[in-house]
């Protein structure tokens, strides 16, 4: 008999571990109280536009766990490289280079002089070797003022983990977690890439896999509590009537496990990750009706942390035919979450951005997305907040996945790295028959 395998939670995490799974011979529930799969990665049509909600870039490609279900699952994944060379860093009054290639590091003006330029070189040899790991309990702002390095130097590095991390204050980043993300970000030739047809094509690979090997996807199903004989898991009550398991994975976010668990031999230890903060961001989504030419398809406006992308540059299948979609995201400090007044002024700097780099928009205009609060992740990395584990001790069959649990990189990689761990300590607890 197979071992029965239950996943909460169908965004992009509950989704990859629920295929492997499924490919590895369990027979899976996958349940989602949404009446659509993906979670925050979805993709919403709108007036021959296709918006893709969530963290849509994935950096690192060339050694991202989507790499790895790739080969696993066979599933098709049609990859669009990002091109350094039509980034620019908007300093104000002139456009510079992205430092992301030799060329670029050569000719940008952030780094004013070449020996900063060389300086720079070597502090990325230095994280690629190890040489730099950060300190526990020291953010990396800190880390950088006790190891003297020059302001350009400083500058440059947490220029690039703003972007990276989808924050506006870098400087609190954890040191050794910045690090690590660096000695792999520099490591790769892929750093950023997008998937042609947005999410919607990856969530749709996912599905096929866990329906072809058999195994069961039940959306619209809410799960009310999570019930325990001892330290496991035996079953979840539904909208729908208890559904049992041997094994589960819970993907879903921190504030819906508060409730589920409540009462429950997890609820003590899963409560200290309710109080993290979300990393929130503005996002302002335009559809022209027709395209207009600009030399680049990024822009990372230094003053105001706003980046603008092409996205129909890389994804022509978002967009009717002439047509454009270009996506502005601002990123925004905790306290500004909710803020209407701020909100209005970040609007109202995007728009000044669209005036000064896609000119003539506001006439093409005939789509829109904005939301004044989108959660990039569920809990940032800043300070001491920590994500949790992919496993607690005290409950032996339940595992846990998604952008709030520890794994490698950040944004939508932490989903598919959290859910691979996932995937993996459950499948060495089972046995197959």
């Amino acid at each position: 008999m197979k071992k029965r395998a239950v996943v909460i939670g169908g965004g992009l995490a509950g989704l990859s571990v629920a295929a492997r799974l499924a490919k590895s011979g369990l027979h899976v529930k996958l349940l989602e109280k949404a009446p659509k799969l993906g979670g925050r990665a979805v993709t919403i049509p709108l007036k021959g536009f296709n918006f893709n909600f969530g963290a849509h870039a994935i950096y690192t490609r060339d050694s991202s766990y989507i790499r790895k279900l790739e080969k696993e699952l066979g599933i098709t994944v049609d990859w669009v490289d990002f091109d350094p060379k039509k980034a620019r860093y908007d300093l104000g009054d002139e456009l510079t280079e992205m430092p992301a290639t030799l060329e670029g590091l050569y000719k940008t003006k952030i780094l004013s002089a070449t020996s900063s330029k060389a300086a720079f070189a070597i502090e990325i040899m230095k994280t690629v070797c190890l040489l730099e790991r950060g300190e526990e309990g020291v953010t990396i702002g800190e880390w950088m003022k006790r190891s003297n390095k020059s302001p350009e130097i400083q500058q440059l590095m947490l220029l690039l983990a703003s972007s990276n991390f989808f924050t506006q204050e870098p400087e609190r980043i954890p040191s050794t977690v910045f690090f690590k993300y660096y000695q792999r970000m520099f490591k790769t030739s892929k750093a950023v890439a997008y998937i042609a047809g947005g999410w919607e094509s990856l969530v749709q690979e996912l599905e096929r896999v866990i329906v072809e090997s058999g195994s069961e996807i039940m959306t619209k199903t809410k799960i009310e509590r999570v019930l325990f004989e001892g330290n496991k898991v035996v079953g979840v009550e539904t909208s729908d009537g208890l559904i049992e398991g041997d094994e589960f994975v819970f993907a879903c976010p921190p504030k819906e496990l508060g409730k589920i668990f409540e009462g429950t031999p997890l609820a003590h230890p899963i409560a200290p990750y309710l109080l993290q903060r979300p990393n929130t961001v503005l996002v302002y989504d335009i559809g022209l009706k027709k395209r207009i030419d600009t030399p680049y398809t990024y822009i990372y406006d230094k003053q105001s942390k706003v980046f603008l992308t092409d996205i129909s540059h890389y994804d022509p299948a978002c967009i009717p035919e002439g047509g454009q979609l270009i996506q502005a995201i601002a990123y925004l400090k905790s306290e500004e979450v909710g803020d209407r007044e701020h909100a209005q002024k970040r609007k109202d700097a995007i728009q000044a951005l669209f005036d000064k780099h896609v000119p003539g928009w506001r006439d093409e205009l005939v789509a829109q997305r904005y939301t004044e609060r989108a959660a990039a992740q569920e809990i940032k990395v800043e300070d001491d907040q920590k994500l949790m584990p992919v496993q607690f001790h005290s409950c032996a069959n339940a595992a846990f996945a998604g952008d709030w649990v520890q794994g490698v990189g950040q944004l939508s990689e932490l989903s598919f790295s959290s859910g691979w761990e996932a995937g993996n300590r459950l499948l060495h607890r089972v046995t197959l028959y």
